[in-house]
């Protein structure tokens, strides 16, 4: 009897939520996503302790901040090797409001890739969803440059970045379900999970719209979320998720399609910046969560730097 995980794959494009090379080999994922905080986890493993010895040795008397950014394409490049697809890069959290310093960062991050020999095809550049994210976001796809649009939280958010025309978004359903349970003191499970209803009302106007962007469900918290949103054009998980997905035998049925997306009762909107600020504004999860986001991965951003500094003394 085939496994949930395969039963998945055959509608749903499964990413693997990791740094972890062990744990991509063990569930052969189509693409991979990175972002500070896993970096910073993998990076403290002692089997990618090399990874780290090699860009500080590569990078001698330069700035921290180049010998970060080539140890990012180092783990991305390793990843490559791993996954047939593509590799999520995060730019830096604190450029998150700064829409010109994000083009930078990204168009640094796309040369050091293509120096390594990767095709730019093969990399998305991970930006906070911010209206100066998505901004940036939408020139650098003119450019050719992909982009994930993650730390998702509104259907705001998920507009402009549609009307933006970025290759994927990122919502992150179990944040969702984390301030929902945490606001009202009530377990969510299946369809009535705030976290998965946001995903599926993102996924049906994108697809009731003809909207290019694609789907990519993220921060799972339970094999449940996961499979409520089978049919999802991707979604990223966690090892132990995948784990207990490869281990279940039980049916799953696609619970997402284009075809019942067609029929959705969704009204098309258009955002310009007053519109869109009011419009996640208005939404207190997205608000606070999105500013929660930004400020955790810039934490860990924080660390990785002293982890990297140490190792450069």
């Amino acid at each position: 009897m085939s496994t949930t995980l395969s039963q998945l794959k055959q509608f749903t494009t499964v990413v693997a939520d990791t740094g972890d090379f062990a744990a991509m080999k063990a569930f052969q994922p189509q693409d991979a996503t990175t972002n500070p905080s896993l970096i910073l986890k993998a990076v403290q493993m002692p089997e990618y302790k090399h990874l780290l010895d090699k860009a500080v040795a590569d990078n001698k008397g330069k700035p921290v901040a180049q010998v970060i950014d080539a140890l990012l394409i180092l783990f991305g490049q390793e990843i490559l090797k791993i996954v047939p697809g593509r590799v999520s890069t995060e730019v830096d959290a604190k450029l998150s409001f700064d829409k010109n310093g994000t083009l930078a960062k990204a168009n640094e991050l796309i040369g050091l890739y293509k120096k390594a020999g990767i095709p730019q095809e093969r990399v998305l550049i991970k930006i906070a969803s911010t209206w100066e994210g998505i901004k940036a976001a939408e020139e650098l796809e003119k450019t050719g440059i992909r982009c994930n649009l993650t730390l998702l939280f509104s259907f705001a958010q998920a507009v402009a970045c549609a009307e933006a025309k970025v290759q994927l978004i990122s919502p992150f359903v179990g944040r969702i379900y984390d301030w929902y349970k945490k606001s009202t003191g009530k377990e969510y499970a299946g369809a009535e999970d705030p976290g998965v209803q946001s995903v599926n009302k993102i996924y049906n106007y994108y697809k009731k719209f003809g909207y290019k962007t694609e789907v990519m469900g993220a921060s799972f918290r339970n094999s449940g979320q996961i499979t409520a949103l089978a049919g999802c054009d991707l979604l990223t998980i966690s090892p132990n998720l995948l784990d207990e997905l490869n281990k279940s035998t039980a049916p799953l049925q696609r619970v997402l399609s284009p075809e019942a997306a067609a029929s959705a009762s969704l009204e098309k909107i258009s955002l310009d910046e007053k519109a869109y600020r009011w419009l996640h504004n208005s939404d207190a999860m997205a608000v606070e969560k999105t500013a929660e986001g930004i400020r955790a991965f810039a934490a860990d951003g924080d660390k990785l730097t002293a982890l990297v500094e140490k190792a450069m003394q």
